[in-house]
């Protein structure tokens, strides 16, 4: 027997109640991460270990301290769950987090717009930093334009590859990580290594005897930028919340505290922050 129109329509409309019914399930659990995060108590953050003030081991403790270490715990604190820390590196650092081996990357990443077209970040920046130059003091380089046809040794998946290349015309080689195209530079291999300028100033202070003959030649910073943590694209809920606890730390000087502590060099970006951030939310 054939079902009458009656029953046509209502079968329509139980179909469209059952479609719209997933596709809102979909919606409200289209990030599973946070719910896992909390689900298990731990988050799991992928930290690069290259140096203070940002990541590194205590020669003492074997403790891991630094800016990014210290906005990992407090990002755990602000889910109330444990933290948990992967060692990265520059040329594994996206695939760990693809891969779901991490929940998110503090991991020396600044933004760019090409990252940002396959992974997701938190919108409120944690720090800005751009690159140091670092060479031999008798090397003449006193300019980044004085780069033309120079060799500068950058770590692998480095945002300063690009403005190197493009704007000053430096022949780059990029070295697994900061501190082997740091020992590239003292074999002579390159004419300057360009990391993050916090990292570089403190490693040539605190190890002043080793690196006497070299120094920061060129006075500017390349390309300063935004330091963001990363996560996978759609993941709208952990996004959200790691923003409300990023925004709290600005707002109460925490990431100063922290800066201060890590002895960064400067704190002038996180002090305006503080002030916009305070400011906005009277």
């Amino acid at each position: 027997m054939l079902p009458n129109a009656g029953q046509v329509a209502k079968k329509l409309l139980d179909v469209g109640i059952l479609a719209a019914f997933l596709i809102g399930a979909s919606s409200a659990h289209a990030d599973a991460t946070l719910d896992r995060i909390k689900a298990r108590g731990k988050l799991t953050v992928g930290v690069i270990l290259s140096g203070a003030p940002f990541g590194y081991i205590d020669p003492k403790t074997q403790e891991q301290k630094g800016l990014n270490i210290d906005v990992a715990k407090a990002l755990a604190a602000g889910l109330g769950v444990e933290l948990e820390t992967q060692t990265v590196t520059p040329p594994n650092r996206i695939q760990f987090l693809q891969q779901g081996k991490v929940d998110i990357l503090i991991a020396n990443m600044q933004y760019t717009e090409e990252r940002a077209k396959t992974l997701g970040y938190v919108p409120t920046p944690y720090d800005r930093v751009g690159g140091a130059a670092v060479g031999r003091k008798d090397s003449g380089i006193k300019d980044w334009t004085d780069l033309k046809g120079k060799t500068a040794c950058v770590s692998q998946g480095s945002n300063y590859t690009q403005p190197l290349i493009e704007e000053y015309g430096a022949q780059v080689k990029a070295l697994p990580s900061q501190p082997e195209s740091l020992l590239a530079l003292k074999g002579g291999n390159c004419d300057v290594a360009v990391h993050v300028s916090g990292t570089v100033s403190l490693m040539l202070e605190d190890r002043a005897d080793e690196w006497k003959d070299y120094a920061i030649i060129i006075p500017s910073d390349l390309i300063p930028s935004d330091s963001v943590i990363w996560l996978r694209k759609g993941e709208g809920d952990t996004q959200a919340a790691l923003d409300n606890i990023v925004k709290s730390l600005h707002v109460s000087g925490k990431l100063i505290e922290f800066a201060r502590t890590n002895r960064l060099p400067s704190i002038a970006y996180l002090e305006e922050q503080q002030k916009k951030l305070k400011d906005g939310s009277q």
